[in-house]
């Protein structure tokens, strides 16, 4: 057992060449509470992750827990997109057909950032970590999806943040909502910059 990362909201372990996701317990939250909120934040991204492999969008294969605050995958053994840019910039145009299905469908990624993006060995793309993914049909909410990629871009590459965001839109023009979304996007962006 090797521990990957602990964060606010889970543990992550390779145990026997598999992830262990588990949702630990909250002592500040009343036991039932906490109890409810676990198994239904554990239950939406295991079914978030199903959705997205039905629609042809690389996840980690999941396979069955033995409990209903753990998620178990199949481990990626690759980089992080964010160390591979700029070099790997094309692979920006699948994030953005990929974003497009998933925002057709009404999923909301939540935390996408070129650092839950890897690159396998074999040169393949997975989309990972969907601890605050959600389903909406809100154009604010995909809007926002994408402002944080390009903060991402922004914030870790920032002389090639124009060239990787025009790249990600290549892919994301197919989008059915696109015209709605990318003006909803131009709003939150005014509104970043005002708290500034």
């Amino acid at each position: 057992m090797e521990i990957i990362s602990q964060g606010a909201e889970a543990v992550i372990e390779l145990i026997d060449g598999k992830i262990h996701k588990k949702r630990i317990s909250k002592s500040y939250r009343h036991p039932k509470l906490d109890n409810k909120i676990r198994i239904f934040r554990t239950k939406r991204e295991q079914k978030v992750m199903k959705k997205l492999s039905e629609l042809g969008v690389n996840v980690p294969k999941l396979f069955s827990s033995e409990d209903e605050y753990t998620i178990v995958m199949e481990y990626v053994d690759g980089k992080r997109l964010r160390d591979e840019l700029p070099m790997q910039k094309d692979k920006l145009i699948l994030v953005g057909e990929w974003l497009a299905k998933m925002h057709d469908e009404g999923i909301i990624h939540g935390d996408l950032t070129t650092s839950n993006i890897l690159l396998d060995k074999k040169d393949n793309l997975f989309l990972i970590d969907f601890g605050l993914s959600f389903f909406s049909q809100k154009i604010e909410d995909m809007a926002v999806d994408i402002h944080l990629l390009k903060q991402a871009f922004q914030s870790t590459h920032y002389k090639e943040a124009d060239e990787l965001f025009e790249q990600f839109l290549k892919g994301y023009s197919g989008a059915k909502n696109l015209d709605k979304i990318m003006l909803q996007l131009n709003e939150v962006q005014l509104r970043g910059k005002n708290k500034h």
